[in-house]
């Protein structure tokens, strides 16, 4: 069973379409700021300027999830939200 459920998801709003590409975006943010702590924490080590490990200096949730599950996770506690294109946005 997945969970959170595409309907707790949506709530009815949006459709799966809205969601996935909802997801993707979400997952981008995520990953890119991966990479940004990754380089840092890179950088700091190369310069010796800390004694930690790579993995220590990178937040948890970052590091030890997949970034869909994180994006996935963030929708469904609302910290980011689906926002639809108004009708008049579309040119016909």
């Amino acid at each position: 069973m997945i969970y959170p459920t595409i309907d707790q998801l949506t709530h009815g709003k949006f459709n799966r379409y809205a969601l996935v590409i909802a997801t993707a975006k979400c997952a981008r943010l995520i990953t890119d700021e991966y990479v940004k702590q990754r380089e840092c924490a890179e950088m700091l080590i190369a310069n010796k300027e800390t004694d930690k490990t790579l993995a220590s200096m990178i937040k948890k949730e970052f590091r030890d999830e997949k970034a869909v599950k994180n994006a996935i996770t963030r929708l469904a506690n609302g910290e980011f939200n689906v926002i639809l294109p108004k009708e008049e946005d579309f040119k016909y």
